[in-house]
């Protein structure tokens, strides 16, 4: 079997075996095939496409070219969520423990932001001492332990997908539904988890900007899902502005703390119950959606799920007293209120634009590997729909430098599109695929 072979078969649009592509990914895995043949075909692929089978086995190929982790022992079923990357989303935060504290195991890989799309361990690292790296044993032993682990992906975890994905962000080979998918799903695989919840975003601060793309490439991670045995939904959700009302690492935090403490924002919550009642349905805890509804909201009502939060973050090194007081959490020197330019009925309100402007902040990044700063953001007082006196905040701006602030002023006051009549507020969720 030959590289060369293989790239001329995509090539001319034939279907891909299981074997020529294992033996693509562990070659090149390896070092034996070299990135311009690695990069030819990532271009077939993304030219020609792959069909169900092929991207089920890409998927399970790129997972098998590190370790595999087998869960089992922890508990019968294990359960996960993925975000494809939004603003504001700090879902996970409230759905991990809501979900174990209603008895189901919650073991996750996470990722940290880039560009305008938060990352989830960038929020968790605002608290001192919390620990994303965790060698496997420490994986098994805090899931044993807390009924909750969210680490970072390691580099004996899913090395291909490392590898492949560094060579798609330089040779324009990204939005390719099957390599995406694969990508997402190939993660879900190696650790482990038999139920997968997905939160695929559509719209403006959101990687699949049209419903058409969010569908299918929630269709291609439930068919990969359920070709290698495991049980899979997707929520379509919409993220045309931003999640809940805080943008920015620590400001996240602290929103999601509240949210256990029973006073976050209603989208938000509501959000997290429709994402954490999948779960519930997927491990077949509830007979149906309203009743797992009502199953969490006696977890939140009764702070298990707090507690559940509590010991997870304690289980990972995280120093409680940060949680038990958010205002110990990193803080900026700088706080100050955007006024309306007008009065009217806030009709559009754009989410990458206020996720670019918490990274120009500080808060994201331009680069895997820049550092952030966990304090700044943005707090949002206004979303669609709102109506708004001229002169009444829109939103508080956290900055660290009066340069950026500026400039942060100016974007986003450009974030907000306006109306003289009532505009209706969008819609949280657009589909629930199963």
């Amino acid at each position: 079997m030959r590289a060369v072979d293989i790239i001329a078969k995509k090539r001319d649009d034939y279907p891909l075996t299981a074997e020529e592509i294992d033996f693509f990914v562990q070659g090149f895995t390896r070092g034996e095939i070299p990135d311009y043949q690695a990069a030819s075909l990532l271009m077939a692929i993304y030219l020609k496409g792959m069909n169900e089978q092929e991207t089920a086995d890409l998927t399970i190929s790129m997972a098998r070219s590190g370790k595999m982790m087998d869960l089992s022992p922890i508990a019968p079923l294990v359960v996960d969520k993925h975000s494809t990357g939004g603003v504001g989303d700090k879902t996970t935060l409230v759905v991990a423990p809501l979900v174990s504290a209603a008895g189901l195991p919650v073991g996750k890989i996470s990722g940290r932001g880039l560009g305008f799309s938060g990352g989830t361990l960038d929020k968790l690292e605002s608290i001192p001492g919390f620990q994303a790296n965790l060698s496997t044993e420490e994986f098994m032993a805090t899931l044993r332990d807390c009924g909750i682990v969210v680490v970072g992906q390691t580099a004996d975890m899913v090395p291909a997908d490392g590898k492949l994905y560094a060579l798609r962000d330089v040779t324009a080979t990204v939005s390719n539904i099957s390599l995406i998918a694969s990508s997402i799903m190939s993660k879900k695989i190696a650790s482990g988890a038999n139920a997968i919840a997905l939160d695929v975003k559509v719209g403006l601060g959101a990687f699949m900007h049209t419903g058409e793309e969010a569908i299918a490439l929630a269709h291609a991670m439930i068919n990969i899902g359920q070709a290698l045995g495991r049980r899979v939904a997707a929520v379509i959700s919409d993220m045309n502005q931003p999640l809940g009302r805080a943008v920015g690492n620590a400001l996240e935090l602290k929103e999601a703390i509240a949210t256990l403490h029973g006073h976050g924002p209603t989208d938000f919550l509501e959000h997290c119950l429709t994402i954490a009642g999948q779960m519930l349905l997927l491990a077949n805890r509830a007979p149906d959606a309203q009743q797992a509804r009502e199953m969490l909201l006696h977890e939140l009502d009764s702070e298990r799920a707090w507690h559940k939060f509590r010991d997870w973050i304690v289980g990972q090194g995280g120093d409680e007293a940060y949680i038990n007081d958010p205002t110990l959490l990193p803080q900026v020197t700088l706080i100050e209120n955007l006024p309306a330019p007008r009065s009217g009925y806030v009709a559009g309100l754009d989410a990458m634009k206020v996720g670019l402007t918490a990274a120009l902040l500080g808060g994201g990044r331009a680069r895997k590997g820049d550092s952030i700063d966990h304090a700044v953001g943005i707090v949002l007082a206004k979303k669609i729909g709102d109506y708004v006196k001229k002169g009444e905040p829109l939103l508080t701006i956290h900055a660290n430098d009066e340069q950026k602030l500026a400039e942060a002023r100016r974007r986003l006051l450009d974030a907000y599109s306006w109306s003289d009549e009532p505009v209706e507020r969008p819609p949280l969720v657009h589909e629930i695929i199963t």
